[in-house]
């Protein structure tokens, strides 16, 4: 397989078209000298780091492929003074190239936010916000298979997701069975999770003040981002996998959280 073939991979799976305004997901630094020029290996990882370039070029991997984009921002000049210029010589260094698919794969039909629901074994899924010609959507919704004391949902939480703490509101909901879910920064969907009636939205990041004045309505609960979007590794190593089953394809995953947890 060549690098126009895990492109249309995975962009199959999760369309360009579905990424929003301000992303800037596919190729980040495409070293091929032709688009069907072999890929070796790939290795996916959630966040570019230098580390995961040095790991993809260890195992022989000339691929890796990212759910965060490195290159969100227009990058001006490309020094050693920034993590994301520092990744771009690594990644050129190394014969590294570099491939992200963010929100495409976050608002695609069984992308990120169906996998948390999965983990959690939600049932009757479906998009919190779908877009308005179907294709896709923001967040999704199900419901438990039976009804849980919230104590015992927080718990089951922290346990399914791997989580040190869940951050949440003061909710006065007792029982909990309907579940809406994004993965990353979510908060902007929490009305719509009112609206479906849920009683839980779950996220990766929530700000403050999109905590206050829910408490009688749902629990809101902020797990991570990196908690939350850890399944998007697997998932994008299962699309690589099922279209390729002979190509070397293993998950990076770094030494250390990537933030501090005390």
């Amino acid at each position: 397989m060549n690098y126009q073939d895990i492109s249309r991979a995975i962009e199959a799976y999760a369309p360009l078209s579905l990424q929003e305004s301000y992303d800037h997901a596919g190729w980040q630094v495409n070293l091929a000298a032709s688009a069907d020029e072999a890929v070796t290996g790939a290795v996916v990882c959630l966040d570019v780091s230098e580390d995961a370039i040095r790991e993809a070029a260890a195992r022989g991997a000339n691929l890796l492929v990212a759910h965060h984009p490195l290159l969100f921002r227009p990058l001006r000049e490309v020094d050693r003074s920034s993590e994301v210029g520092r990744c771009v010589i690594e990644a050129i260094r190394l014969g590294v190239s570099l491939y992200a698919a963010h929100t495409n794969l976050d608002n695609a039909p069984g992308g990120v936010s169906h996998a948390m629901a999965h983990q959690l074994g939600l049932n009757d899924i479906d998009f919190l916000s779908p877009m308005s010609d179907g294709r896709g959507g923001s967040g999704v919704i199900g419901n438990l298979t039976e009804p849980m004391a919230t104590e015992n949902f927080i718990r089951k939480v922290r346990e399914v997701y791997d989580t040190p703490a869940l951050l949440h509101n003061r909710a006065t909901r007792t029982t909990i069975r309907r579940v809406a879910l994004c993965g990353g920064s979510g908060d902007f969907l929490i009305p719509d999770a009112v609206r479906a009636g849920a009683d839980a939205f779950l996220t990766g990041e929530v700000g403050y003040h999109h905590f206050l004045g829910h408490e009688d309505e749902l629990l809101i609960g902020a797990m991570g981002h990196y908690e939350s979007e850890r399944c998007a590794v697997t998932l994008l190593s299962d699309i690589l996998t099922q279209a390729f089953p002979s190509l070397p394809v293993s998950l990076y995953t770094p030494q250390q959280h990537p933030v501090a947890c005390n």
